[in-house]
């Protein structure tokens, strides 16, 4: 649910005229319309449990959801109620108000390690594909992307592979390659303990499951997608992981330049 505060609601009911039971200048058609753009069904008997009215459902949609997802839906009214000239002249402040509102929902991303999702080189792909991953959960719409993030996990992992020599060839499938990236890291002592060891050796049967969402619950092919509550929860697993992952690498790769330097542990500048 979101975390509007009741200064806040009043600010947005008032913008949004919803003192009567409407919302803005929209019909029953027309709302319906507005949120179908955002893959919202708003007729849900689960936004009706205040009443029917628009003004009601638009209450339940702000108890129910998370804040990026109200965020978005109240800077889109914005938009429209600007467009259709909704808003009074004398009511500036309070639009610009409810514009630092939705702001600040947005700014709360449903994957909360969503800096990890960028690219780790140069490659023009690379950095398309993981923008691509990037767009899709700004506009929270995970589901949507699930056969992008298993390319870029592919690609992530592949990279990390070829920094430590480890050959990697196209047909291997991606929970193998990532047992052979863990079993490089144990090997070589750069895992601390035993329960990150056992955390990252767990994704590889993720990984493996991964594979079969990709191919028959994502937009790979012609399939039915997985619903939003699991493809985020893929998405912030998938993330956490990378994110650990990325900061190792960086780790290993001062450790390794400190050693070129002929630098011993105490030396190393952090």
């Amino acid at each position: 649910m979101s975390d509007l505060s009741g200064v806040e609601r009043r600010k947005l009911e008032k913008l949004l005229g919803m003192s009567s039971g409407y919302v803005l200048n929209f019909s029953d058609r027309t709302f319906r319309d507005f949120f179908d753009e955002y893959r919202i069904e708003i007729d849900a008997e689960y936004y009706r449990q205040g009443g029917s009215s628009k003004a009601n459902r638009m209450r339940a949609f702000w108890g129910l959801e998370a804040n990026h997802s109200v965020g978005r839906v109240i800077k889109g009214l914005i938009d429209y109620a600007r467009d259709e000239s909704c808003f009074p002249e004398d009511g500036l402040a309070l639009v610009d108000d409810c514009c630092k509102i939705a702001t600040r929902l947005l700014d709360d991303l449903p994957v909360a390690e969503l800096d990890a999702l960028t690219a780790t080189d140069d490659e023009r792909d690379f950095e398309v594909l993981a923008a691509q991953v990037r767009e899709a959960i700004e506009k929270n719409q995970p589901e949507r992307a699930l056969d992008r993030l298993h390319t870029f996990v592919m690609k992530f992992v592949r990279n990390a592979c070829g920094s430590h020599g480890i050959s990697v060839s196209r047909d291997k499938p991606l929970h193998s390659v990532f047992g052979e990236y863990v079993r490089v890291l144990r090997e070589r002592g750069h895992l601390q303990s035993i329960m990150t060891e056992r955390i990252l050796r767990s994704s590889i049967s993720v990984l493996e499951a991964f594979n079969d969402v990709r191919n028959n619950m994502s937009l790979a092919h012609d399939n039915p997608i997985l619903n939003y509550e699991e493809s985020l929860l893929i998405f912030n697993h998938v993330a956490a992981s990378i994110r650990f992952l990325k900061a190792l690498e960086v780790k290993m790769n001062v450790g390794g330049a400190a050693k070129d330097a002929g630098l011993d542990d105490g030396d190393i500048p952090f």
